[in-house]
């Protein structure tokens, strides 16, 4: 905090630049890429200790984006596309391509080098002006896909706690390296991302209403706990005073109708948990796509009135096997016995 004041004093250097490369998903014809380009707090995820730990998350939340600023995107056969960040530093490549599926590792992904393009930038620039963004393809042996939430459905987060206190404290105060996922989960989305056959390297999709400034420390936590990669879809931080247009559709809905839209052949996989509207959202999707849909996981939260509720829902779905679970295990069976995985 320090810092900020004397960087406005103009006694201290302004941050060098960065870009944010999140991991986003396409298919061999269709190229769709997201990032932010925004100055570098210091972020430092490895470092341990209260103090450490909330001034990570303080610059995470207070970030000094990069408006309208040009960037360069070069794929791997040197192909250059060029883009412009939004108002918030923003910025999304969304547009038809060729051959992109020979251009991923043996993965499904698509690895682009990001940089700004813009003579007049005086400024410093990270790593050469060298930045990594990736988008996964599928691969064509995979069996289906899964869509699964985050907080609370791996990582423990609190989110029935009242007015989500736990949240805010496992936000503030709790470094990635500390934070915990549910006994058994890396193993059991491990064994989805294998399929049936082992091999399938079926794509996984993490949909979350956190926001955007949590994406570095997210990505960490999947990392560091073995989960399998995927593409990892968070959503604008709006303030009370936010001007720009809200979405039309709750950010869940939306993401998963891109997913199912985008790859129309493809069926998949719902995870969640009880603790807010995940079943409600899964249904809907399913009913609006009844033969897309393979099976419904839903993680039994610690909340009675919650849990009461969603089993009440799905004791009156019937159009494809949706389980609240209590543990990993549990769905990992019946996983096996409907043919979804090993």
């Amino acid at each position: 905090m320090l810092k900020d004041v004397l960087q406005r004093l103009r006694l201290r250097a302004k941050d060098p630049l960065q870009i944010h490369g999140y991991q986003s998903y396409g298919t061999d014809e269709h190229l769709y890429l997201l990032g932010r380009a925004l100055e570098d707090e210091g972020v430092d995820l490895e470092k341990t200790g209260i103090a450490s730990v909330f001034n990570n998350a303080w610059h995470q939340f207070r970030s000094d984006e990069l408006p309208h600023a040009k960037l360069k995107i070069r794929l791997p056969d040197d192909q250059v596309v060029y883009t412009q960040t939004d108002a918030e530093g923003y910025f999304k490549v969304d547009q038809k391509a060729e051959g992109l599926r020979a251009l991923t590792n043996d993965q499904g992904w698509l690895q682009v080098e990001l940089a700004y393009d813009d003579e007049n930038q005086k400024r410093f620039i990270k790593n050469n002006n060298r930045f990594s963004g990736q988008m996964l393809i599928p691969s064509e042996k995979a069996e289906y896909g899964v869509i699964s939430d985050i907080d609370d459905t791996i990582l423990k987060t609190g989110v029935t706690s009242l007015l989500k206190w736990r949240v805010i404290l496992n936000t503030l105060f709790t470094g990635v390296q500390k934070r915990s996922p549910f006994k058994g989960a890396s193993h059991f989305y491990t064994k989805l991302h294998q399929g049936k056959s082992g091999d399938a390297a079926n794509p996984m999709f993490y949909v979350s209403n956190s926001p955007w400034n949590l994406y570095k420390y997210l990505e960490a936590f999947i990392k560091q706990n073995d989960f399998p990669k995927g593409a990892i879809l968070l959503r604008d931080f709006r303030t009370p005073f936010d001007r720009t247009p809200k979405p039309e559709k709750p950010h869940k809905q939306h993401e998963i109708r891109n997913i199912l839209k985008t790859y129309p052949d493809m069926q998949f996989v719902l995870i969640g948990d009880s603790g807010e509207h995940d079943a409600d959202i899964y249904i809907e999707i399913a009913e609006e796509y009844p033969d897309r849909i393979k099976a419904i996981y839903l993680r039994s939260v610690n909340h009675e009135k919650r849990v009461f509720r969603v089993r009440g829902l799905l004791e009156k779905f019937e159009l494809t096997p949706a389980l609240l679970v209590k543990d990993s295990q549990t769905a990992e069976e019946h996983a096996r016995e409907i043919g979804l995985i090993q």
